[in-house]
Parts: C-alpha cells; structure tokens; sequence
C-alpha cells in the first residue's frame, strides 16, 4: 500500500469535499427530518461510483463499495440539532461561510463532515485499487442520533441483518483516535402524595417535599466521596478497584455522573397541596455501570426507601417516527463502550495512521497546539452510535473523525478542510491495514 498515493488523492479531492459539505449545510436536517441530507447523499454515491446504495424503511441509507468478505463499516450520523437562538450566529448556519480552511455551518463539526470523508475515502480506495476479495466497505449516514443515539444502529443490525466486523465512527475526534466513551441513562423518578386545601396543609401528603427530599439524595451521589464512614457512597466509588472490576477502564473514561435534568408536578390549583411530583435523571455511566445498577442504587437511597410504594424509579424510552414514519421503540438506555487499547482494530487505525501522519495529532494554526498537547488516542466526552454498535452489540468500534468535539450543538459552527482530507486517507488505508 503506497500511503503518499493516498494522501495525494486525499488532497486532489478536497474541493469535492468542500462543495458536498457545503451543499449538505443548506438543507436543514433535525432529528426525524433528514430526507433531504439522505437524498443529497445518494445522489453523491451514486455518482462515485458506489457498487450499491440502499435506503432502508427507518431512512438510514447505506452505500457498498467493494465485494470481499469482509464487511467494515464507516458511520456518520446525518442528523444535526437545531440552531437555537440565531442572534447567537454571525452568518446564516445553514448558509454557512467558506474560507481558504474553513466551512463554517450547522452540521459541519457534528458530523455531516464525517459523511463526506467517508464517501470520498471509500472512493480513494476504488480509486487506488485497494479493493479486493478481503473486503467490503459500507458507508452509513445515519437518522435520528441526535434525538436517540444508536436507535439507527439498533435497526440495522436487527432488521436490516448487516453486521460489520467492526466499525469506524465518523464523528468529530480533534484530530485523534478515540477508542470509547462514557454510556449515559434517562431515568425517571415518580412521587405520589394527597393532595388538600393550601390553608391547612398538615392535611395531605406533599409529593414536593417528598421530591426534595430525594433530590438531596441524588445530588450527594454525584457529589460525595467513597469513603467508609460515607452512608451514600459517591460515584468516584466506581474509579476504585475496591468497588469496580473496570476501574481501569473507569479511569480512563472518567466517572459516572447523575444530575436532574427537568420537574413536573401536579396540583389542584396554586392553593393546593402537590399530589404528585416527577422528575428526569440525566446518568452518565462508566465502564462497569449498567442500566440495572444505576436504577437499583437510586431506588437503594434512604430517602426513597423511606417513602416506600409511593416512589418509582423508572427509564424512558423513545418512540418518535423516523422521518420515514417508521417507529422503533428502544429503552433510552445508551451503554459505556470501549474498545481495547491493544485491540486489532486499535492497532490498525493507529498503524494507518502513523504511516500517514506520524504519532502526533494534527492541525491547522488555530488547533494544532492544543490539539499536540493530547494523546493521540483517547475518548470521547460526548455519546456516539457506538453505544448500540459496541455497547448494546458488542462489535468493535473506533473513533476517527473530522472537527472538534466543541463545535458540536454550539453556534457559529465550522470544520476545517485539512480535516475532511486527513480523514479520507486514513479510512481509505484503514481496511488493507486491517486485513493485510
């Protein structure tokens, strides 16, 4: 394999890149409203050259280059979220900016970009010939992360039947390799009280003051330390091998986290006493948590068990149609992955990398600093589909993509096109380095 024939064709394709970005930004695209971002993305397989392009019923559309036996996946999720309040935006985000390094737009960092590198670095391949009876390649940009990350990934395995042997995220990394990321949980916590008149309130049972109660439960969780001596003993606990068979991995992700996140009560009138009061759980999970231990740990703390039958402790779940009107309904349960740091798949992203790119991050003169000041490979602070392809599946996934972590969801988004190349040549070295 000849990596500077890869890194010239990535580079000779750059201001494709560019105008198939660009042309991504103009259409919005939340959540449950990607058909035209899927309709533009055919479009652009189709005339690379793509051996198959499907479109499946949930609108997940998925594009083959290639005929081996084995099946290697590149993923970008072709959602975006919206744009919240435009007078935070110095230029129309779905006009975008274009400058001599930069696209700026909604969608640009999170991860329209990675779509656009996929598809031009299964094209190198095709290009450079680096195809053969090993491998097949498919590119899937994917709905609904946004709203429900992994849900897309929970129907293509299941109902679509493709299984990679293992798959490479696309979204925004900052130049490195990313092998992982804290899971996280949407729990619900249910109080029921009595309601009475607001004049005499010893006469009913308040479901606010119960809440609050818990509340302060909640928040020593996430705050306390693991000390012996501690009666609600705080996550860190899971970062110690005392209390964790993964604490190694637990240290590497970061401990879990619970905040709440939203409350709604139900009342008579405002002259009542609250009859019922709920609230939402936003649980960030590390490696050795799962969706029973974190539901099993708030229904264990006193302040819950103090109030017996009238607390439930339960987790949402999503069940809003694709924009193809499919509905798939999942628990909003998004696993903690992470891939093996002396994995086969680990070595070979990083040995596709370092023979075009050296063992440092790269950059341009606004991120290379910061960017050489981290590991090359590292994790993620935000959640992927790799909670369903790894987390819930157990295939192999890895992180490599373009733009940065923190353009995601914030305005005045942009990307940078030495990114978009870099990440073409790697995923277009990446399958022969696999299976050499």
């Amino acid at each position: 394999m000849d990596y500077n024939k890869i890194k010239e064709a990535a580079q000779n394709y750059e201001a494709d890149m560019t105008r198939f970005l660009r042309e991504l930004v103009h259409f919005p695209g939340e959540s449950c409203g990607e058909k035209d971002h899927v309709m533009r993305i055919k479009e652009e397989m189709e005339k690379l050259g793509f051996d198959k392009v499907d479109i499946d019923p949930m609108g997940n559309i998925l594009g083959y280059m290639g005929s081996g036996s084995t099946l290697i996946g590149f993923d970008a999720h072709i959602d975006t979220v919206g744009i919240g309040n435009r007078s935070n935006w110095e230029f129309d985000p779905y006009e975008g900016f274009e400058t001599e390094t930069e696209i700026g737009g909604r969608g640009t960092s999170d991860q329209m970009g990675g779509i656009v590198s996929a598809v031009y670095g299964a094209k190198i391949m095709k290009d450079l010939g680096l195809l053969n009876d090993k491998y097949q390649v498919v590119v899937t940009g994917t709905v609904q992360e946004e709203d429900c990350d992994g849900l897309c990934w929970q129907y293509i395995i299941n109902e679509d039947k493709v299984r990679p042997e293992f798959v490479v995220s696309t979204e925004p990394t900052d130049g490195g390799i990313y092998r992982g990321q804290r899971g996280r949980m949407e729990i619900r916590i249910d109080v029921k009280g009595v309601s009475c008149h607001g004049s005499a309130p010893e006469r009913g049972d308040n479901a606010i003051y119960k809440m609050a109660d818990i509340l302060q439960d909640v928040r020593a969780l996430n705050e306390n330390d693991a000390a012996d001596e501690t009666q609600i003993k705080g996550l860190v606990k899971m970062l110690d091998k005392k209390y964790n068979p993964e604490w190694e991995e637990a240290n590497f992700l970061g401990r879990g986290t619970v905040t709440t996140s939203e409350i709604f009560f139900t009342s008579p009138s405002r002259c009542a006493v609250a009859d019922s009061c709920a609230v939402s759980l936003d649980r960030r999970m590390t490696a050795g948590e799962t969706w029973e231990s974190c539901l099993d740990e708030i229904r264990a703390l006193p302040s819950v068990k103090k109030y017996g039958d009238d607390v439930k402790v339960s987790m949402y779940e999503y069940s809003r149609p694709s924009w193809t009107e499919l509905v798939y309904p999942i628990e909003c349960y998004f696993p903690t992955w992470v891939i093996p740091k002396d994995h086969k798949v680990t070595a070979a992203l990083e040995e596709a990398y370092h023979n075009l790119y050296g063992t440092e991050r790269m950059g341009n003169a606004e991120t290379e600093a910061m960017r050489k000041a981290r590991p090359l490979t590292d994790k993620w602070t935000f959640s992927t589909n790799g909670v369903s392809i790894m987390g819930r599946n157990g295939i192999p996934c890895i992180g490599f993509g373009p733009g940065a972590e923190a353009q995601a969801h914030a305005p005045n988004e942009k990307t940078w096109k030495d990114d978009l190349v870099r990440c073409a040549a790697v995923y277009a070295a990446l399958p022969t380095a696999y299976c050499k």
